[in-house]
């Protein structure tokens, strides 16, 4: 019996210092320099990318076609290969799409990436992404794990000490990467479906708890409206809205919705119902919406009927006062404009009256 304890404790002895001695090779966390690690991220759409890298600076050195060779080459470690450049020092650089991409016009999944470059003496180069984003550099770059190769066209800038990853030229739906060092940039152009990103998006949300709500479903139904996609399926959404809460903002998507899909006397008949349960704020925004549009009679339409629901709004008369005043007609305006500063007005509509008062020369 005594045997078999000492036996345990030897081998329980054996494991805590093997694995005190890797501890003591692995040691402590200390800052790492000179090339410190850095990370930077873009939104685009409701994607994001992400790129993990680290920072060599120039330190006077020359750098393309010495401290970065030209073209593909071998390097006396690893696989001994041709291999690209790994963008940075150290680790592989890695960047990550949070969706499919479209990659230098190339489709790329969501996913990790190793990400490196090729820069030939006339300036124009490769960008690389390859399965193996774990690997250290380039020293066991494969080929053979591509899964993109794209030509690119390096860009002349001012003097950038540090290597530096940035986003530039964003749009709603593109942004280009590049990495600025010395004097060249590396751009890449990245772009997301993100339309069809937000929808698809959309449709799993709502099957969580934004769907318990109208909001979740009004939401999704007026940006498929704003940009003009997935129509089909914002009519039903804006449907389950409307059966929730039958407001102004509900009636007036889907009246929008049915416009797009040319159903002009059925979006006519929603609008109607949207206005009958409009309040005053939302009256008084249309009525705006519409003076700045142009559409000036139809504005004072609208104005008209939110000082009919609410004859003590000050601001109603005074929205009022706009519209005629833009219109042109003076004596109307005036009218509304007195109309509203006898009604008590807030300190910012008293003000605003006056202020047009004094414009039409009926108040000194």
């Amino acid at each position: 019996m005594q045997k078999n304890v000492t036996i345990r404790f030897v081998s329980v002895l054996l494991i805590v210092l093997t694995c005190a001695n890797a501890w003591a090779q692995e040691g402590i966390t200390t800052p790492r320099t000179p090339s410190p690690g850095a990370r930077v991220s873009q939104t685009i759409g409701i994607s994001t990318v992400s790129v993990q890298y680290s920072r060599p600076s120039v330190k006077g050195r020359p750098v393309w076609g010495e401290l970065v060779p030209y073209g593909w080459n071998k390097q006396g470690f690893g696989n001994s290969k041709e291999a690209p450049w790994r963008a940075g020092a150290n680790e592989n650089t890695v960047i990550e799409f949070s969706h499919d991409a479209k990659v230098a016009g190339q489709a790329v999944p969501a996913g990790k990436y190793g990400l490196f470059f090729v820069i030939h003496k006339d300036d124009s180069g490769e960008v690389i992404l390859s399965k193996d984003y774990l690997s250290w550099g380039s020293f066991f770059y494969e080929s053979g794990r591509d899964q993109l190769r794209a030509k690119i066209q390096l860009r002349a800038i001012p003097h950038t000490e540090q290597l530096t990853f940035d986003f530039i030229n964003l749009t709603k739906n593109t942004g280009e990467l590049v990495l600025n060092w010395e004097k060249k940039q590396f751009p890449v152009l990245i772009e997301f479906a993100v339309d069809e990103i937000v929808m698809a998006n959309a449709t799993e949300e709502l099957k969580g708890v934004k769907g318990f709500t109208w909001q979740g479903f009004s939401s999704a139904a007026n940006y498929a409206m704003q940009n003009k996609v997935n129509q089909d399926a914002a009519l039903k959404w804006i449907d389950q809205a409307i059966a929730q809460q039958a407001s102004y903002t509900n009636l007036n998507i889907k009246a929008d919705l049915l416009k797009q899909a040319g159903k002009t006397a059925e979006a006519d008949k929603i609008k109607t119902e949207a206005l009958a349960v409009a309040t005053e704020p939302e009256l008084n925004q249309y009525g705006y919406q519409l003076l700045n549009d142009g559409k000036h009679d139809e504005a004072i339409t609208i104005m008209l009927l939110a000082t009919e629901r609410h004859p003590k709004s000050a601001n109603a008369w005074d929205s009022l006062g706009e519209a005629y005043a833009t219109k042109g007609d003076k004596d109307k305006a005036i009218i509304s404009f007195q109309k509203s500063l006898s009604l008590n007005p807030p300190e910012n509509v008293k003000a605003n009256s006056e202020k047009f008062l004094k414009k039409l020369g009926a108040m000194k």
